[in-house]
């Protein structure tokens, strides 16, 4: 059906194998014959959480993000380890990074972050029936966690506070299964 718009790989592989990132270089021909280059980067994969307290308040995180040399407001995510499902990496990641644990999991929807140069998708979460307990961060992880109302995180949306693109979606996705408009899954 798209067959018009599609791209061949005529050859290529890996440009840099990296700790955590894996850079491709492929030379592909576009639906006209000519031939061009593509470069991108593959990803295993990653999980986001939004999770809500019982008081309707949300969990998110303040991080140092070392590319844009600043501290962020997002909501609890990473990447999914080898053979983990990503709901299994959201209740991992959740824990790890917050200490909580959920009894109600709600898949939400999959995001594409990064199209132009990247594979990376991520799976959200709604995380409800939260538990506390003590974080179990990775080594050289710091995180901050706080908790704040729904109005607060899109008000920082708005102001521009939070630029984060999946705590964004998260918070619009929030929003709406809130207001009984859109529903998780």
């Amino acid at each position: 059906m798209d067959a018009h718009l599609k791209e061949t790989k005529i050859d290529g592989g890996l440009a840099y194998d990296g700790y955590f990132l894996k850079v491709h270089k492929d030379r592909v021909t576009l639906p006209d014959g000519k031939p061009t280059g593509r470069e991108y980067i593959k990803h295993p994969g990653a999980v986001v959480i939004i999770p809500v307290l019982d008081d309707g308040r949300v969990l998110l995180e303040r991080q140092f993000r070392y590319p844009l040399d600043r501290v962020f407001i997002e909501l609890p995510a990473g990447k999914k380890d080898a053979g983990e499902t990503a709901l299994e990496g959201a209740k991992r990641e959740l824990e790890e990074e917050t200490g909580y644990t959920a009894s109600d999991w709600q898949f939400v929807c999959t995001i594409h972050n990064a199209i132009a140069y990247s594979d990376e998708h991520l799976d959200i979460f709604l995380a409800r029936g939260l538990t506390a307990g003590p974080p179990k961060l990775d080594e050289g992880e710091f995180v901050e966690t706080m908790a704040v109302s729904v109005e607060q995180m899109l008000d920082w949306v708005r102001s521009g506070e939070i630029t984060d693109v999946k705590t964004m979606i998260g918070a619009f996705w929030l929003e709406k299964i809130l207001a009984g408009a859109w529903q998780p899954g």
